[in-house]
């Protein structure tokens, strides 16, 4: 199925512009014909997200694509997880009918959970550190759920415990996003086999995604070391929080959980990456191999490349997508011609608003916007 939601008609490239960025002939129209059916929920309309060329940004010699997570329900590559634990588990038994599902989140996951609880009729209570954007409590809440906030000071740790302490308690049922074979299920059963089907007898040379519980990597991993084991897999991380180049494992309990703050990591600015343990469905990515390079971003550069991404392809993406782009980029500097590289784009940049991501765009007019008012005499604001 295509998702996309326009279509050229007869679309055409003028001479010289073959390539990068196609051209339609002046008598054109886009034209839609209708996905061919009627979903019978929000649900339903999860995944098969579109992926984009990159026209304007980057070097020549290569393609760059973006996969974007954001033509999901919820706006983030995390529905996909969060439809998966709630059907896993009341497909074994975990999850009764009525039952109080809880999970800690950054806000994709939540935000995921809250539409899948809404639909299905589960209550839903997050728990999330304070220092995550605003934004994401509100939709959640705007969703139905409860949101708990944790102490900033206490990190991805305080709200992950938490989370444990009021399962254990009340008797919920714990999404366990961060180990539950659930989360790199899917994406070994649906992203990965997007991938492969829109890049079916192309070149796909790279293959670009940060991590977050790492179930993204991990499951497409699965699949392209089988059927695509020339695609090159790479992986990043906040330079500020350098789990995995540390070479430090995690310590974990019995359960394999996360059992405290992993001494490598640092507050960064990448909100949805990086909480400071690493994930167990992580480390299923680290044991096997599967990824061929790790490269490094700083905040201020995935700040930027997200902001490019907005002012000169018209994707608005958050932070998250703006690092991965960043080490797309990165990669694409020393690609071979002709090379062709696909970046995750994790989730939307509308909730970013509170952030530095907007922090340059004022809510007010600008001195070039009051003197474009100026130019004409009426409807001036005093």
């Amino acid at each position: 199925m295509v998702r996309g939601m326009f279509r050229a008609a007869a679309r055409k490239e003028r001479p010289g512009t073959e390539g990068r960025g196609k051209v339609m002939a002046e008598d054109e129209i886009r034209k839609t014909s209708g996905r061919g059916r009627r979903y019978d929920s929000v649900l339903d309309t999860i995944g098969d997200t579109p992926v984009i060329r990159i026209n304007n940004l980057g070097p020549n010699h290569v393609t760059l694509y973006v996969k974007a997570e954001f033509f999901n329900p919820g706006a983030s590559v995390k529905d996909r997880l969060a439809l998966n634990i709630i059907e896993a588990a009341e497909r074994s038994g975990a999850l009764k009918p009525g039952q109080t599902v809880v999970e800690a989140t950054s806000g994709n996951t939540g935000i995921g959970l809250a539409l899948v609880c809404a639909q299905k009729g589960y209550p839903l209570v997050i728990t999330m550190a304070e220092s995550f954007s605003v934004e994401r409590r509100r939709l959640m809440r705007m969703l139905g759920a409860k949101v708990v906030l944790t102490p900033k000071a206490d990190k991805a740790m305080g709200m992950y415990r938490k989370a444990q302490e009021l399962a254990e308690k009340n008797g919920w049922f714990l999404a366990h996003q961060f180990e539950t074979a659930a989360n790199a299920d899917i994406h070994e059963a649906t992203t990965a086999r997007e991938i492969l089907a829109d890049f079916e007898g192309e070149r796909l040379d790279y293959v670009v995604s940060g991590y977050g519980t790492g179930g993204t990597v991990t499951g497409i991993a699965r699949v392209l070391r089988k059927e695509r084991p020339g695609t090159r897999i790479i992986l990043s991380e906040p330079a500020d929080a350098a789990l995995i180049a540390s070479g430090r494992a995690q310590k974990r309990n019995a359960e394999g959980e996360a059992d405290e703050s992993h001494p490598a990591f640092h507050p960064h600015p990448i909100q949805g990456w990086t909480p400071d343990f690493i994930p167990l469905v992580l480390q299923e990515a680290l044991d096997n191999g599967f990824y061929d390079e790790l490269i490094p971003v700083e905040g201020p550069e995935a700040l930027k490349q997200a902001r490019a991404l907005a002012a000169k392809e018209g994707i608005l993406t958050g932070v998250s997508g703006g690092a991965t782009f960043a080490v797309a980029l990165q990669v694409a500097e020393t690609a071979e011609p002709g090379s062709v590289i696909l970046a995750m784009l994790p989730d939307t940049g509308e909730r970013y608003l509170s952030t530095p991501l907007f922090e340059a765009v004022g809510e007010g007019m600008n001195d070039e916007e009051e003197a474009i008012s100026a130019s004409t005499p009426g409807f001036q604001i005093g």
